[in-house]
């Protein structure tokens, strides 16, 4: 297992380039260009930065957007003006975290003014202070090269592991004990149909392993693109899809089962319901969750197992007691 890296302590100033052109937002995109021939240059070009008139960082601006823009366009109306900075005081290891998160091949170094005063790109990682340049590395398995030098940098303590999981944990003691309340709620029901506790552990595992199957293919997906509307109403489409398959298939296996069991129609028709039911509920919430903490810029890996759950044991067990309560 490699050593963990003692860069990540120095700060990310350190290792910036100088090296940057920098443009003004009320530029055009001639003038930018010429600007740009005169000045020069560096080695690494990725991004262009826009500054407006107090010299404060204002936005980005992709080469292809500059190369292929009209001559007189404004560079103002075509930078990105939502710019991710690192400050001048972060750590390499703050630094590299933001690599990982956003994915960009490069950032701005700003003071406390917002004054750009270096540009920091993925290669000084993967160059200087990681050593992974590898020819057949693809940027991909950079950015996850980056993400495994941060975890052992990241080497938590009991004290830090515990403040770090322990949150999460909350929400399967908030579902343990909703559930235990809407037991309470359709007590009379459990009472008068003894058949819908018999089922109940079994409604729960094929919900929690559904909703854990939905959530397993979501980090897969999320590891090649970043969540979006399109995205998400595609792959909504394609989960509710195989969920209508999968819930139809165990309902229809588990009511067999509960009537030549019970020799009860109704009964049957409950607990096969309320599985099929819970399995689509269980899909979708997979697949809802992870994409929000994601979206949000949280880790999913920790923080979905215990939401996910949560919310698919709450609602099954709604489900099933709702169904009880009025067909038996």
């Amino acid at each position: 297992m490699p050593e963990t890296p003692t860069h990540f302590h120095e700060t990310a100033l350190a290792h910036a380039s100088r090296d940057f052109v920098l443009l003004r937002e009320g530029m055009t995109v001639e003038a930018a260009l010429r600007q740009i021939r005169e000045q020069g240059l560096g080695e690494r070009i990725i991004y262009f930065y826009v500054e407006n008139d107090d010299g404060r960082l204002t936005g980005v601006l992709p080469t292809r957007r500059l190369l292929t823009a009209a001559p007189e366009a404004l560079l103002g109306d075509l930078m990105v003006r939502r710019v991710v900075a690192i400050p001048q005081s972060a750590t390499l290891l703050e630094a590299c975290e933001l690599f990982v998160l956003y994915k960009f091949l490069a950032f701005p170094v700003v003071d406390a003014e917002r004054h750009m005063v270096g540009i920091l790109d993925v290669g000084v990682f993967t160059d200087e202070v990681l050593d992974l340049s590898e020819p057949e590395s693809t940027t991909d398995d950079t950015f996850e090269l980056l993400g495994f030098h941060i975890a052992q940098a990241r080497e938590a303590t009991a004290w830090q592991s515990f403040r770090l999981r322990f949150p999460w944990l909350l929400a399967t003691i908030t579902s343990g004990t909703a559930g235990a309340l809407l037991a309470g709620a359709f007590e009379a029901t459990l009472a008068r149909a003894v058949l819908v506790a018999f089922f109940l552990a079994l409604v729960l595992a094929l919900a929690e392993s559904v909703s854990i199957q939905a959530m397993t293919l979501a980090f897969q997906a999320l590891k090649a693109r970043k969540p979006d509307w399109p995205w998400f109403r595609g792959a909504i489409r394609r989960e509710a899809g195989s969920a209508l398959f999968v819930g139809l298939a165990c309902g229809s296996l588990v009511a067999t089962i509960v009537f030549l069991w019970r020799q009860s129609a109704l009964g049957a028709v409950v607990v096969g319901a309320s599985v099929f039911g819970s399995v689509l509920i269980a899909s979708l919430i997979g697949l809802a969750v992870p994409s929000a903490l994601h979206a949000l810029k949280l880790d999913p890996r920790i923080a979905a197992g215990p939401i996910t759950l949560a919310i698919t044991d709450v609602l099954t067990l709604l489900l099933y007691f709702s169904l009880a309560t009025w067909l038996l």
